[in-house]
């Protein structure tokens, strides 16, 4: 492992790991582009799933409380989600992911682009225990077929008006058990050889430590700055997918 491979996996570990500590989501818009320069997909993918989880676990916990005391709130989210993995696993034999992509891309961006920069936010807050689990099926089913499980419901807990932490409550343990389902197909196809786990222990560090300081970031943000800060980040993720779909 040389110098070159050092620098790309700790710098896309340390984007990885603050973006996850910040929003609960989007580690992989913000290393994946790093990894991909000193690793195979395969192996660039694992690494950012397994990162994920490993920095999520850190975000679960600053909100387990909200996640004790509305329970239901996030299981109507992960049962469907869970679900819907194996079920995008099978469309991949039908459909051609990189379209999928692209749409959920153009998706996000006029989603993004409409909401981020408007001075009133949108609010829904009535109670949509079916319209959740559509949104976990779904957010689940886009997991195992385009690789982009927290795209959908990003832009759908944006929507509700509700504290920074009852919304990192729902969308970063959801995000961590779907990505847990991810890194275990991952392991039985054999992505985590004596290569990916060399990149690991290098990256882990600073992907650990960066995500702290994103949570500390968290903390600090109001309620409102979460949700904009959730929708903006709905932007970038379309861009970013568009991005690497298109060139």
């Amino acid at each position: 492992m040389n110098g070159e491979m050092i620098t790309f996996l700790v710098l896309g570990a340390a984007a990885g790991g603050f973006i996850n500590g910040l929003a609960g989501t989007g580690t992989a818009l913000f290393a994946l582009g790093f990894y991909l320069v000193v690793l195979d997909p395969m192996r660039a993918v694992a690494i950012v799933a397994l990162m994920s989880v490993l920095a999520g676990l850190q975000g679960v916990w600053i909100v387990r409380t909200e996640i004790l005391a509305h329970p239901a709130r996030f299981i109507r989210f992960l049962v469907p989600g869970l679900a819907g993995v194996p079920l995008g696993l099978m469309l991949l034999d039908v459909i051609d992911a990189g379209t999928l992509r692209i749409a959920i891309a153009v998706l996000l961006i006029l989603y993004g682009g409409y909401f981020g920069f408007r001075t009133a936010l949108p609010a829904f807050s009535r109670e949509t225990p079916f319209l959740d689990g559509g949104i976990g099926l779904i957010g689940g089913v886009l997991g195992g077929a385009a690789g982009v499980s927290g795209a959908l419901p990003s832009m759908w807990l944006s929507l509700r008006p509700w504290t920074k932490s009852e919304t990192r409550a729902v969308l970063q343990p959801f995000n961590v058990l779907i990505l847990i389902t991810t890194v275990t197909l991952l392991f039985f196809k054999g992505a985590y050889d004596q290569t990916a786990l060399r990149a690991l222990v290098v990256a882990l560090p600073s992907g650990l430590i960066a995500a702290q300081i994103g949570i500390t970031v968290f903390k600090s943000l109001s309620d409102t700055g979460f949700r904009r800060l959730l929708i903006l980040l709905t932007l970038a993720m379309g861009v970013g997918i568009l991005v690497s779909e298109l060139f």
